[in-house]
């Protein structure tokens, strides 16, 4: 079965960018633009996992993984997180809100692709 993940990000670019090279990876990938965008998508895309920038309109990304994390239903997903925010306290902000890891952009894709394939290989032996 193909992995699903889910970009939300709301820089075209870097969604288009990252789809791209995850897909050629052999993942699935959808895209959402905002958190609202995330949150109405998740019960119907159901992912294996999450990729979040920080800054983004409506909510920011630590706001919106401490709700992921808050829900029974998707508190499961491991979230790993894009951004260009790269201070220690913006990291332990990240981990404190839930995330697995953190990734500062100019993104290295080939570490980011070996961490996805980690977390989701550690989710199916859970």
């Amino acid at each position: 079965m193909t992995q699903k993940i889910i970009i939300v990000d709301d820089d075209r670019a870097t969604r288009e960018m990252l789809q791209t090279a995850l897909e050629l990876e052999g993942f699935e990938v959808r895209q959402a633009v905002n958190g609202l965008r995330l949150v109405s998508a998740l019960r119907v895309e159901q992912p294996d996992l999450i990729l979040l920038d920080v800054m983004m309109s409506w909510i920011d990304g630590f706001e919106l993984c401490r709700s992921i994390k808050r829900n029974d239903e998707f508190r499961h997903i491991p979230l790993i997180f894009i951004t260009a925010k790269r201070g220690a306290d913006d990291l332990k902000k990240g981990f404190d809100a839930g995330c697995v890891d953190y990734f500062t952009k100019p993104l290295d894709l080939e570490k980011l692709v070996e961490r996805i394939r980690g977390v989701l290989s550690n989710e199916a032996k859970a």
